[in-house]
């Protein structure tokens, strides 16, 4: 062996000793770094099971700040020295109530050891205070918690001699949006408060004529159509001759009537000479009561003459042919109706034409024996047309005051003015009646109901966003609404398009976390 192979082998060994001095050195390096984290690991968690260990609540508070964690019921765990306190929002039975569990050393206590009470305070500044009473292993509130569940609370617990306090908050539902995303989703905001509100009925009703304006003319006499001079939906006068009719009878009392006036300027003649001749005592006062006597009774037969064919309508002018009879319009209108025809044969009593002055006409209402009351003569109603935007306004100017027995219930008409011929006879229509008008101490606008879980709610602003308050609604004017119950006045809420906050409950921005 040359002294150049000893030399390669000594560098080979050397660079061997040196590679495991490194290699051994490096594993007991990793051994005492495993070794000092567990040891840090077994100080922080040396309870069983990887629980923190409680050493009088020091060392969970410590690590923890003093703030809850999630107990083994699932709610919010608190801790005090050896006293622990866990409490949920459940909603085992239908409303949703506090539940409280109590411990001890880590160890549940029954739940007659100690006293529970929470101050909650609604975002609307309503301060509420909650009771507990026991129920099998924990304390349950006696009162339900009314939704939304958002609130700061302060939980008070009473041991003995000790007495606790814990800060306790939720804000499940709330709707985050910021002051400029609300301006740019054009939701306005007001505030709840007093308002007056008109009490309005609606109901359905329909244009009727108005039958103190429609008459059903008839001919009065019989006889045969000799001449139409109107048609169905042309406007008259009054005095207008609609149509004319021949009529034997009407020749009679014509010629009756003529007959009478021959008598009576005959009796009137005889009486006058035999008044002279009696005041010139040349004939016997018999005669001359008997001359007056036929000309009261020629008078008479006169005026009855007359009065038979002013009944007629015909008058009493006998000139021209004494069978023509002249059918005129009673007052201004429209023929709405028209059952007459050249060359029949027509009776006295046959209606042949409809008029009707529809310059104003009837808007009949059906009222259900449950608005009766609230319907008087004289109240102003707003009609507004089914198939149209046309709407009108007018007076109650008659209330009936029974009871239909086929359709149970009673009709109402209003009168309204029809200058234009809007409003036709047969169109349908909706009435809004003003019932009542009264003072409500919490009122919103209508824009802000909306619906959530098939339960009206106002979206009420809070910090940071909005959250859906349920309301319980009473009386409206369309405009505005009565909150009987759910929102305080002077609360600030959503108005104006909050159906867009609606729509962001709807994409899930708000969970429900009972």
């Amino acid at each position: 062996m040359n002294k150049n192979q000893i030399t390669t082998i000594a560098a080979i060994i050397i660079v061997g000793i040196l590679f495991g001095a490194f290699v051994l050195f490096k594993g007991n390096n990793k051994a005492a770094d495993e070794a000092s984290v567990g040891h840090v690991d077994s100080e922080h968690h040396a309870g069983k099971d990887g629980e923190h260990k409680d050493e009088k609540g020091d060392a969970d508070a410590t690590h923890h700040k003093n703030g809850p964690t999630k107990g083994p019921h699932g709610g919010q765990l608190y801790a005090k020295g050896d006293i622990g306190l866990e409490i949920l929002l459940a909603e085992e039975g239908g409303d949703p109530r506090f539940v409280v569990y109590l411990s001890r050393h880590g160890k549940a206590v029954p739940p007659t050891s100690g006293k529970v009470t929470v101050a909650l305070t609604r975002p609307d500044g309503q301060i509420q205070d909650i009771a507990f009473s026991p129920e099998k292993d924990a304390m349950k509130s006696t009162t339900a918690i009314a939704e939304p569940h958002v609130f700061e609370a302060t939980i008070h617990l009473q041991t003995g001699k000790e007495s606790l306090q814990f800060p306790f908050s939720k804000e499940e539902g709330k709707i985050e949006l910021t002051d400029a995303q609300i301006k740019s989703t054009g939701v306005t905001l007001q505030s709840a408060g007093a308002a007056q509100i008109k009490s309005a009925l609606q109901m359905p009703g329909e244009i009727r004529f108005n039958e103190d304006r429609t008459a059903h003319v008839v001919p009065r006499v019989t006889g045969i159509v000799e001449s139409v001079h109107a048609d169905l939906g042309q406007s008259v006068k009054k005095g207008a001759v609609l149509a004319v009719i021949t009529s034997t009878a009407l020749s009679e009392h014509r010629s009756e009537l003529l007959a009478a006036r021959k008598r009576l300027d005959f009796a009137r003649t005889t009486y006058e000479r035999e008044k002279k001749l009696w005041e010139e005592k040349i004939s016997a006062q018999q005669d001359y009561l008997q001359a007056q006597q036929a000309l009261r009774e020629a008078e008479i037969a006169m005026q009855n003459a007359q009065q038979k064919l002013i009944a007629l309508g015909a008058g009493t002018a006998t000139a021209g042919p004494l069978n023509r009879f002249e059918v005129r319009a009673p007052f201004d209108g429209m023929i709405v109706e028209k059952h007459i025809a050249l060359g029949e044969t027509v009776k006295e009593d046959s209606s042949i034409f409809t008029l009707s002055d529809l310059s104003t006409v009837w808007a009949e209402i059906t009222v259900p024996p449950k608005d009766i009351d609230h319907v008087r003569i004289g109240a102003t109603a707003v009609v507004r047309a089914t198939a149209s935007d046309s709407k009108a306004a007018g007076k109650v100017s008659y209330v009936g005051s029974l009871i239909g027995e086929q359709t149970r219930s009673a009709k109402a008409r209003v009168v309204l003015s029809n200058p234009k011929m809007a409003w036709r006879p047969g169109l349908y229509v909706n009435v809004e009646l003003i019932a009542d008008e009264v003072q409500v101490a919490v009122a919103v606008a209508t824009d802000a109901i909306q619906s959530v879980n098939e339960k009206p709610v106002v979206f009420m602003r809070i910090p940071g966003g909005f959250v859906a308050q349920p309301v319980v609604t009473g009386r409206t004017d369309g405009k505005q609404i009565e909150i009987v119950r759910g929102l305080r006045p002077g609360v600030q809420y959503a108005a104006a398009g909050s159906f867009v906050i609606k729509a962001e409950l709807g994409k899930g921005s708000a969970e429900h976390e009972h």
